[in-house]
């Protein structure tokens, strides 16, 4: 089984950044919620808060920030129709891989769908209250894959872009750092 994290490992960029920045053309007033959501983003990337600090600044900001608009699914679907060519080009979507990110499941589960992938992992909102109810990052990753897939399954293959990924590197039998289009394979 193949493993992927999403963002900066097969979409070019972060699709939650580029998808904040999109949503600007539909509400121009959200602009007051990138700058503490890219904070606690860096800090943590950085090692500078922990898991549950960003789980706490996301659920404060994120429900605030959905309500601001009417139409999510057609400003996703319409994000993607604009987005697709940076998914990079040496990914060749297989069926039963498993994409594993911390971007939230409103905006990744179009992507899912277009990808062809069953099993993608997210970061997930509540769809009636737009409450967040899971972060999926760091030793999360872990943790879920360990409940879906069984205690004692095992990757095949773990790709990221970021060694804040390294609890799913050690888990899998190989682990590939992407870097662009640039794919090493890492001893961990």
């Amino acid at each position: 089984m193949r493993v992927f994290d999403f963002d900066n490992t097969i979409y070019d960029g972060e699709s939650p950044y580029d998808f904040y920045l999109f949503s600007l053309k539909y509400n121009p007033k959200v602009v007051r919620f990138v700058p503490p959501l890219a904070y606690y983003g860096m800090r943590y990337s950085k090692e500078k808060c922990t898991l549950e600090e960003l789980e706490h600044a996301m659920a404060k900001y994120l429900k605030a920030y959905l309500n601001s608009f009417d139409d999510i699914d057609g400003m996703v679907s319409a994000f993607w129709d604009a987005h697709m060519h940076k998914i990079k080009h040496w990914y060749h979507p297989q069926p039963d891989d498993v994409i594993m990110t911390g971007s939230f499941d409103y905006t990744m589960n179009e992507i899912q769908r277009r990808l062809g992938i069953k099993t993608m992992v997210c970061s997930t909102v509540n769809r009636d209250t737009l409450e967040l109810e899971h972060l999926n990052f760091g030793t999360n990753k872990v943790k879920v894959f360990r409940e879906m897939f069984g205690p004692d399954a095992v990757p095949d293959e773990f790709y990221s872009d970021n060694m804040i990924d390294l609890p799913m590197m050690k888990l899998a039998r190989r682990a590939y750092l992407v870097h662009g289009n640039h794919i090493k394979q890492v001893d961990v």
